[in-house]
């Protein structure tokens, strides 16, 4: 008889236990759903920073290289102006040079014609 007694109990007692797993598996189960979606989410924002930060580079790399070509650009019509100039100047004083000599030949070359004709 005392088997008797103690049967309802433990099918009491399995029942409640029964019903108290299954509420922690339950637990369990929407624990790690919600760690799986905090882990998703976490990995789209550090995606999204990713892309934000790459986008500043881009336009920063983009800004600076326009910067230096349009300085590069600025500097060899500077310097093609200033070699423009230098040859013009350079072209000048040789042509100058090439007439003072040229008058100068022929100051002697008449002289010396004078010499031998004898008008001298």
């Amino acid at each position: 008889m005392h088997i008797r007694k103690t049967g309802p109990f433990l099918l009491a007692a399995s029942l409640m236990f029964g019903s108290v797993a299954a509420s922690f598996a339950q637990d369990a189960t929407q624990d790690l759903k919600k760690a799986g979606t905090e882990t998703k989410n976490a990995a789209k924002d550090t995606g999204k920073a990713v892309e934000k930060g790459t986008k500043k580079t881009y336009d920063a790399t983009a800004s600076g290289t326009k910067k230096a070509y349009d300085k590069t650009a600025s500097g060899t019509e500077k310097a093609y102006d200033k070699t423009a100039e230098g040859t013009k100047k350079a072209y000048h004083k040789t042509a100058t040079g090439t007439k003072d000599a040229a008058d100068k030949t022929a100051d002697a070359t008449k002289k010396a014609a004078d010499k031998v004709d004898g008008k001298n």
